[in-house]
């Protein structure tokens, strides 16, 4: 797993650096290789609407040193590493709406959620990557911040706004 997700960023960099193509055309190349399109996905401006009309429940599946840092106001946090299905206590047609750094992570949980009977869940097309940056805000215990998590300096290519923190805080 680690070596797959170390292959797709630096894929990620041969397209961006050497092909010369936009950050933005390599990083959904990236997206299109990661996804196995097994869970819908959100836009950040679709997600943005949803917030206010439909209130999903918004589940941050990163590390909780990830979370800290930075997150989706209103997000709860369900830790990919520890999470379990039967934990989740909603009911099955709750609109759930997962995310991660990309949305690997996030896909993994919604095939489980939709293994188990949940029936309205999505993730967020390109994770809090792609909604930091398209300019969208996030906050953590203090309130709005710039921090975001990048996972590891391969990955933290492709955040292009925001300032990037590296381990825990």
């Amino acid at each position: 797993m680690k070596k797959f997700l170390l292959f797709c960023a630096l894929c990620g960099l041969t397209l961006q650096y050497v092909c010369s193509q936009t950050a933005d055309k390599a990083y959904a190349l990236m997206l299109k290789g990661l996804y196995k399109n097994t869970v819908d996905t959100v836009e950040p401006l679709e997600l943005q609407r949803l917030l206010i009309s439909e209130k999903p429940l918004l589940l941050d599946t990163r590390q909780p040193e990830e979370y800290e840092v930075s997150h989706l106001l209103g997000a709860k946090l369900l830790d990919y590493e520890k999470f379990k299905v039967e934990e989740l206590q909603v009911p099955k047609d709750t609109p759930i709406i997962l995310y991660c750094s990309v949305g690997y992570r996030s896909e993994r949980v919604g095939e489980q959620l939709k293994a188990s009977g949940f029936t309205n869940v999505r993730h967020l097309y390109g994770g809090l990557f792609e909604w930091v940056n398209q300019g969208q805000p996030v906050y953590n215990s203090k309130g709005k911040t710039n921090k975001v998590h990048a996972y590891s300096r391969s990955w933290g290519v492709w955040l292009q706004q925001g300032d990037k923190v590296y381990g825990k805080k």
